[in-house]
């Protein structure tokens, strides 16, 4: 199956092969706006170790989407900023003991130029360090909207992939923050803005889910390698 009729198979080929790659001589900085949901109650087990000191999710599995933003960011000389990707996925029930999760989408932004994406890909998997099980690449429009409240994010204008978020008011009605928290391997992060699903859903790359009321964050991180290797 392609990953999408919007990208012929070479291409996917292409940069499935990129985001297998490692960054090469070209160090790399981005800080990147997320806006993610995932199966989960609030607050995501994933981000937590149990007694033996290894991360699971709350079910065997972890079905997510995560809307990102590049607010600012390079690879060598290439400029990543204001770029758009979209993760969708899942980690499986093996991500924390072995490393190894089930599958995910990359679906870049129509208005990311190549040398944008090839940039981008080692960068994806340098943030997240896994094996994936299945790994495939695409392109689709993605928007990204907030209101009050309210985020909404559309992947293929909600066709393939769809986020509606409500922020926690917490006691002040300000919101919650989760602060100290390792996100993957981000260098950095500033904190966790809790969220919840309205709704959250995907369907593509051969894979369905659907999820309400369930855990969601917006999320600021840092990737970078300053060193080439």
């Amino acid at each position: 199956m392609k990953a999408s009729p919007l990208v012929g198979t070479g291409l996917v080929l292409a940069l499935a092969a990129s985001l297998a790659a490692a960054p090469g001589e070209s160090s790399w900085r981005m800080k990147a706006d997320y806006v993610e949901a995932c199966s989960c109650h609030l607050f995501c087990q994933c981000y937590f170790s149990d007694s033996h000191g290894h991360k699971h999710a709350e079910h065997p599995f972890c079905e997510f989407n995560m809307a990102v933003t590049v607010r600012e960011g390079h690879s060598g000389n290439v400029d990543l900023a204001n770029t758009k990707y979209w993760l969708t996925g899942d980690l499986g029930d093996k991500w924390g003991t072995e490393n190894k999760a089930t599958w995910v989408t990359v679906s870049f932004d129509p208005k990311t130029t190549q040398a944008q994406r090839d940039a981008l890909a080692p960068i994806i998997l340098k943030t997240y360090g896994l094996e994936w099980g299945e790994l495939k690449v695409q392109e689709a429009p993605i928007e990204i909207h907030q209101s009050g409240d309210i985020v909404e994010a559309k992947l293929a204008d909600g066709k393939q992939a769809y986020l509606k978020l409500r922020r926690e008011p917490g006691v002040d009605g300000k919101g919650v923050v989760l602060k100290n928290v390792k996100y993957f391997d981000a260098v950095e992060n500033e904190g966790f803005q809790m969220y919840k699903s309205i709704e959250h859903r995907a369907d593509l790359a051969g894979h369905q889910f659907a999820h309400t009321d369930r855990n969601a964050f917006l999320i600021t991180i840092v990737s970078q390698e300053t060193t080439a290797k």
